[in-house]
């Protein structure tokens, strides 16, 4: 079952997300709380989405954080899935697929014509079960990223 995530599930997604960075060998760099979640999925101006899979009774096993990004070149939105998660023990139970047929439900519906995310080029699993679903990868493009120094340095103010 895979339902909207809710404020009472904010600790869940916290755990699954330092569980996700423990397998993605990365756990020391997770530095969000739950207070963070919490304003940044139920806050005044949510930014982020998620939705949480469950077992048949009703025990949460999994989640998908995403957010909207806009194609310039469509005129669109869609969908930037940032975590896909599910634990271990129900891996091939079928909750990340139903993860990924809910977001590309929400894409139809909305006229949405992207949904995207990126993977770790070592997570031969993960890539071998995106591609079973019709996802490719776009070779073409490399990802940047600007954060900790870097990132204050550039967004520094500039004296004159």
């Amino acid at each position: 079952m895979i339902r909207t995530a809710t404020p009472a599930d904010v600790p869940v997604i916290h755990a699954l997300i330092r569980d996700l960075a423990e397998y993605e060998k990365a756990l020391d760099e997770v530095r969000a709380t739950p207070d963070q979640l919490h304003e940044a999925l139920f806050g005044e101006r949510p930014a982020a989405f998620a939705h949480i899979a469950e077992t048949e009774d009703g025990e949460p096993v999994g989640f998908a954080l995403w957010f909207l990004n806009f194609s310039t070149w469509r005129g669109v939105h869609g969908i930037y899935l940032e975590d896909l998660y599910v634990r271990p023990e129900a891996r091939g139970g079928g909750h990340g697929k139903a993860l990924l047929t809910e977001l590309a439900r929400i894409c139809v519906e909305r006229g949405y014509e992207r949904l995207e995310w990126s993977v770790l080029n070592w997570n031969r699993p993960s890539i071998d079960f995106y591609e079973s679903l019709g996802a490719r990868p776009q070779d073409e493009w490399s990802v940047y990223r600007l954060t900790d120094g870097a990132l204050a340095a550039l967004g520094a103010p500039v004296t004159v």
